[in-house]
């Protein structure tokens, strides 16, 4: 009789999936939106700095320097004479930054460090993209001095010369990581809005009334609502992944395999919550408004899809250990730029598993077989 009952139930719950267009939008389309906005919206690569280049004197040592800030792929170069014609950019946010190459500059002058060479003035108001500037402006003189030295024949034998090596993202591309951090996020909102409507739903129609007097359990409504739901937001997990691994060529070092258990375990949570926000809320508006801001902008914040978690102060810190996402998108970002790492996945889905029992064990008391409840 469980078997029957609960088989009924999910065919009920499926066809009022394939019946609400809703669903299918939540399910499939607002995922390509987000992994959009995401994708394209927020990047930490700040390739073409815009900067004012002053030049106060033309020799061959100066115009050779301003040509090495002219090609910088990293900057986007504005030449001029006087400081003051960029003030006014500067202030008003259409350039980042000034360089300043002052008269009497020479390659000589600087190996002695006879003059402060170049004068670099970054906009504070952005401290990231002013370390850019001047990192970026530091980078070019250097490499401009080190091939002037060698035409000079100034340039001294270097005792220990020091390389680096990047692991995992070689390239340095902050949508590597950014990518699988945002596919964590919009699987917590897909997740928690998918089933925030559904209980809120039943009482707005009235069908719950029904429901309530037909002798299924509680574990018979809990899971014939949980079960097409779970596989509706793993079918757009795998949208995700072909977005992620496709239209943004973002490697996949890992497994599929490893990539849908982990999925497993985050969507109890996030559908979990979901269902403790419907069994509260009995309007959707609400329901869909609460999913939002439990759900969406604590796995925003809190995960560490863009905030460092190890910078937040210690009471936040805390807080977001009791964050599936932040568990969710380890996971993530491990499986697509490092690969199969199964010590991290079990210790993440091991506290996955555990947020959603709490869920669960919330929701189960809280729906119970009276109207009046």
């Amino acid at each position: 009789m469980f078997s029957r009952r609960l088989a009924a139930l999910i065919k009920k719950e499926s066809l009022q999936i394939l019946r609400d267009p809703s669903s299918i939008l939540v399910a499939f389309v607002l995922p390509l939106l987000l992994l959009f906005i995401f994708g394209y919206g927020v990047n930490l690569d700040s390739n073409r700095v815009r900067i004012g280049l002053v030049l106060e004197e033309s020799t061959p040592d100066t115009v050779s320097l301003a040509a090495a800030f002219t090609y910088s792929r990293f900057l986007d170069v504005t030449p001029g004479q006087h400081r003051r014609e960029f003030e006014a950019d500067l202030v008003a946010g259409r350039l980042r930054g000034i360089v300043v190459i002052p008269r009497g500059f020479t390659a000589r002058n600087a190996e002695r460090g006879a003059r402060a060479p170049v004068q670099v003035i970054a906009d504070g108001s952005e401290p990231n993209i002013a370390t850019f500037v001047q990192n970026y402006a530091q980078g070019v003189v250097e490499i401009w001095l080190r091939h002037q030295q060698e035409d000079l024949g100034l340039a001294q034998p270097e005792p220990m010369r020091v390389e680096s090596r990047f692991w995992y993202n070689e390239e340095l591309k902050s949508r590597n990581f950014l990518v699988p951090g945002s596919i964590a996020v919009t699987m917590t909102l897909i997740g928690t809005l998918l089933t925030s409507l559904v209980i809120s739903r039943e009482w707005e129609r009235g069908t719950m009334e029904a429901l309530m007097a037909t002798p299924v359990t509680i574990k018979e409504i809990l899971l014939g609502k949980l079960i097409p739901y779970f596989f509706l937001a793993l079918s757009s997990m795998v949208v995700c992944w072909l977005v992620a691994t496709l239209w943004y060529d973002v490697p996949f070092r890992g497994s599929f395999f490893a990539l849908l258990i982990a999925t497993s375990f985050f969507l109890l949570t996030a559908l979990g919550q979901g269902l403790l926000i419907s069994s509260y809320a009995k309007n959707q508006f609400l329901a869909a408004q609460i999913a939002l801001m439990a759900g969406f902008m604590p796995a925003l914040m809190l995960s560490g899809f863009v905030f460092e978690i190890a910078s937040m102060v210690t009471p936040v810190r805390g807080v977001s250990y009791a964050i599936a996402a932040r568990y969710f998108v380890a996971c993530l970002q491990t499986l697509f730029l490092t690969g199969n790492v199964w010590p991290l996945f079990l210790y993440s889905m091991l506290c996955m598993l555990v947020i959603s029992v709490v869920f669960f064990f919330l929701t189960a008391r809280k729906i119970v077989k009276r109207l009046d409840a």
